[in-house]
């Protein structure tokens, strides 16, 4: 029987959605379908960094010997980034998911971005800001204004500004006006975060899922799903991504030429950021301007309202299929 640890928790903000992925994971491998093949083996990380099992803290050095592969289900800072993915290979533990380099740039918004201009792939117009410093950046209360004032006479309003790591939209604001800029850059000083400032640009809201080896193809896409958000959401926020009010449709409907591609793109990005198994791209799909790459998860959710198992499940698979399918390609055998 082969063991099978998940890793689930973290240190990071996404500590919440890592829990619900991770438990959704251990589900299926407890399952009828899985069961009598894999030893699952909940591997929790607490806020503190700390590793257990079965609720007894303990250290990888201890976890290492105990499992045959890992199902990577962290997310976000130390799970998304890189760093797992380091201590994993020094203590040689098969993995599921991107290496060290791949998940470091992925993470970064912004490398992501250099990524996207060396691959030819169109994306919205952006400028970095680095984290907030006393010694560099002088007094708090003159910050957001300055930096305001920087965005507004290089990029036209509206804006998206969002924390250069992390995911499931948190952070993240729509900004309309300089008083919005202000108070974006304000709060990124008590986060410690660098920011990332976009154009926005309105237009349908894609994600497309690419998964290694998979039904004979060396990458397979799955559908490009639509996400329509409420009408009083301005942007598939976190709340809304987990609330269940958005409506994500699976096909999306989009044209046969924007579906292909929206497929291309994904793949595209899939293999020129060197990526391993399985990610999803965020596109923006505008009526006249053609098709925007927005970022990469290198470590997509797995809950109940998480996108790639929806887009499984419309192309006829399922997530115990799945799971299975990534400890194959994690054990080099696929």
């Amino acid at each position: 029987m082969i063991k099978v640890g998940v890793i689930r928790g973290g240190i990071s903000g996404e500590y919440e959605v890592s829990l619900a992925s991770g438990a959704q994971v251990l589900e299926h491998l407890r399952g009828d379908i899985l069961k009598d093949k894999y030893k699952a083996i909940d591997i929790y990380i607490d806020r503190d960094g700390i590793w257990h099992i079965n609720g007894i803290p303990t250290t990888i050095d201890k976890v290492a010997p105990k499992v045959d592969v890992i199902i990577n289900a962290l997310h976000g800072d130390y799970g998304e980034d890189g760093k797992v993915q380091q201590l994993l290979e020094q203590w040689q533990i098969p993995y599921t998911g991107s290496g060290p380099l791949a998940s470091a740039i992925g993470y970064n918004k912004f490398l992501t971005k250099k990524e996207f201009d060396k691959l030819g792939i169109k994306t919205p117009k952006h400028l970095l800001f680095s984290a907030y410093k006393d010694e560099l950046d002088g007094p708090r209360q003159k910050y957001g204004e300055r930096k305001a004032r920087e965005v507004w006479e290089r990029l036209p309003p509206p804006w998206i500004v969002k924390p250069l790591t992390g995911g499931s939209s948190m952070g993240v604001h729509v900004c309309k006006t300089f008083e919005d800029l202000m108070n974006a850059f304000n709060e990124s000083i008590d986060q410690k975060v660098s920011v990332l400032v976009e154009e926005f640009i309105k237009g349908k809201e894609a994600t497309v899922g690419v998964v290694n080896n998979f039904r004979n193809q060396k990458i397979y896409t799955l559908p490009p799903i639509e996400i329509r958000i409420p009408k009083t959401s301005a942007f598939f926020d976190n709340e809304v991504k987990y609330n269940g009010r958005s409506q994500e449709i699976c096909p999306g409907n989009f044209s046969q030429e924007e579906k292909a591609e929206l497929e291309r793109l994904a793949r595209l990005i899939h293999l020129g950021l060197g990526l391993s198994h399985y990610s999803r791209s965020d596109f923006i799909v505008h009526p006249k301007k053609g098709i925007y790459a927005l970022e990469v998860n290198t470590l997509p959710g797995l809950t109940g309202e998480s996108l790639m198992p929806k887009a499984l499940n419309a192309v006829g698979s399922n997530l115990p299929e799945f799971i299975e399918h990534l400890i194959m390609l994690a054990r080099g055998q696929k």
